[in-house]
């Protein structure tokens, strides 16, 4: 197919980043993931490539591809840019996501991690260089749909926006990365009834899989939990035996007190036979009323004794139970330790790591899990217990700190909560918001330093926030919040691409700054903000003047952009740091 020097777009943006998808191999290795279905007009690669535009043009549902006020399957400058000889309607995309098999998605989502691996490592080692550290934040948010809807795939009622929904949950990691800011890393697929609670270890380990690197595990502490879970299973083992013998005494009681019952309940019956014959009256202090005053004291008995022995039956059991847990959670830890332990010799450099959590992840053993894992933990307690008992231990003599405009803390070094298995770094927050004081725990285990300076711990947990500023974007600017198919591979492919859509803006505005310079005068795309880049550029008019190795992008007078060229090529210097991998390692700990 030939095509004009000069072509109208609606959809400017959308074509720079054709020519950027062309510089990474984006379309070359999405062209190449073999497919089953078959080629009438369009093929199915262009198709998925089709749907992946849809989601970086921020359009809210699938049928905008042929119904918005400026379609994209008509806009022909997007397609050359995008190496394709056209579009499909909305309805040739649907049909090609639902007939995905698992297989082929699993295809399409490697060339996503192919393609993104190479701007992961470079931050990665960036980040490593300027901080020491990786920075991650994990999270879990839900993706509501229709609670009176049956044809989402595995979709389950579960907490999402403060109210319980129909929906899925997404488990989102991201890294802090000083050239982009915030990298998604990792997105997994949920049942709307996941909660965070069972996600932490999930998500630690999908962000060392993209970051291709660990923090040396703390089996030192580890082994001291195993002689700790030690000594506990041995006390419970010796309490156990206690609660077997006193159940095995209150058995035996019960079955004396039962004979005994037994026994003078016939003598009663033979002595009332006897005085019956010989004609004999029963006295105060007769045998027969001696024995009817036995037998009713064993007949007052006999509930006790049973009652007894149910009662030491249950303490029984709730032993058992407790030396079940015990031996489990023993023999989980002994596993994990050999694990951690084939992890250490098989990282020769180790690196430093933070992972911050909001308070759903932060049980004890969450907390415990990421300790030994060798992360520095900055997270809040999963129970609200906890702040109160802060907010009871806080003393008349100890003094708040101001750490924010309505907010102040007090904190404890080193500190051993019920819940935790090792000591930790906690800290009362106190909000003031007109009237009313709100109180909030902390929580931190790591080398920084937080109870000597609180503004900065209390700043450096609510950096945490990007990932909810990430979330936000991607229902708000990607429309995760309307789920544009109903098949599970569609559903699966929407939530990966609109996780990539978010790194690709954001790597190809700095594509622009650097190698696709304004014609006439300074233009930095990566001022812009992604939202507007989106919403405005991907949707705004533009010509373009096709030349040899890319194309010249000229805004119209009608765009907000208007008189803005910008001359895009289909290739890109790309050049990895990776000599800093090694210069920034640190020694186990």
């Amino acid at each position: 197919m030939s095509y004009p020097d000069q072509t109208l777009t609606t959809h400017a943006m959308l074509v720079l980043w054709g020519q950027f998808a062309q510089a990474i191999g984006l379309i070359r290795k999405l062209g190449g993931v073999r497919m089953g279905q078959k080629t009438r007009v369009h093929s199915p690669q262009t198709k998925v490539i089709e749907f992946l535009i849809a989601i970086l043009g921020g359009l809210p549902y699938l049928k905008d591809i042929s119904h918005a006020a400026h379609p994209l399957d008509q806009d022909q400058a997007v397609a050359r840019a995008w190496l394709q000889p056209g579009w499909a309607d909305d309805s040739g995309v649907s049909r090609t996501l639902q007939a995905l098999t698992p297989e082929e998605v699993a295809h399409i989502l490697a060339v996503l991690e192919d393609v993104s691996q190479p701007f992961i490592d470079r931050e990665v080692a960036l980040a490593l260089r300027d901080q020491g550290r990786l920075i991650y934040d994990g999270d879990l948010t839900g993706r509501p749909v229709s609670s009176s809807s049956t044809t989402y795939p595995h979709a389950a009622f579960g907490h999402m926006s403060d109210a319980v929904q129909l929906g899925y949950q997404a488990a989102l990691v991201s890294m802090h990365s000083p050239t982009y800011g915030r990298l998604w890393l990792s997105v997994t697929q949920h049942p709307g009834s996941t909660v965070s609670c069972t996600q932490a270890e999930a998500l630690a380990l999908a962000a060392e899989a993209r970051s291709g690197l660990r923090p040396w595990r703390r089996t030192t502490v580890l082994r001291e939990r195993l002689a700790q879970q030690a000594d506990l299973w041995q006390a419970a083992q010796d309490k156990l035996q206690r609660r077997r013998q006193a159940w095995q005494a209150a058995q035996t009681q019960l079955e004396q007190t039962r004979q005994q019952l037994a026994h003078w309940q016939d003598e009663v019956t033979r002595l009332e036979g006897a005085y019956q014959v010989q004609g004999r009256p029963e006295r105060p202090h007769s045998r027969l009323a001696q024995a009817r005053r036995r037998w009713a004291v064993q007949q007052r008995r006999l509930p006790r004794r049973q009652e007894a022995a149910i009662q030491a039956l249950r303490h029984l059991e709730k032993q058992c139970q407790q030396v079940e847990v015990l031996q489990t959670e023993q023999a989980l830890l002994q596993q994990r330790l050999a694990r951690f332990e084939q992890n250490n010799a098989t990282n020769p450099a180790p690196i430093q790591a933070l992972f911050r959590l909001d308070g759903g992840f932060g049980t004890g053993e969450n907390v415990a899990l990421l300790i030994e894992m060798g992360y520095e933990v900055y997270t809040k307690p999963y129970s609200h217990r906890v702040s109160a008992a802060l907010q009871s231990r806080v003393s008349a003599e100890q003094s708040w700190a101001r750490v924010g405009a309505n907010a102040e803390m007090v904190a404890w070094h080193d500190t051993r909560l019920g819940c935790m298995p090792y000591p930790v770094d906690v800290a009362l927050e106190r909000f003031h918001t007109g009237s009313e004081v709100r109180h909030n725990a902390l929580l931190h285990y790591g080398r920084d330093s937080v109870t000597q300076d609180l503004t900065a711990w209390f700043q450096c947990y609510n950096g945490r926030q990007t990932i909810e500023a990430g979330i936000k974007e991607g229902q708000q600017v990607f429309q995760m919040h309307h789920l544009k198919v109903r098949s599970e591979a569609g559903l699966l492919l929407q939530e990966h691409f609109a996780a990539f859509a978010a790194n690709f803006v954001r790597w190809a505005a700095q594509w622009l700054a650097e190698q696709c310079p304004r014609v006439d005068e300074p233009f930095d795309v990566r001022s812009i903000g992604v939202k507007r880049l989106v919403q405005v550029g991907a949707n705004t008019s533009a010509w373009v003047i096709w030349q040899p190795g890319g194309c010249l992008v000229r805004f119209t007078e009608y765009s907000a952009f208007a008189g803005t060229t910008l001359r895009a090529q289909d290739t890109w210097a790309f050049q990895l740091p990776l000599p800093l991998y090694k210069s920034c390692h640190f020694a186990p700990f």
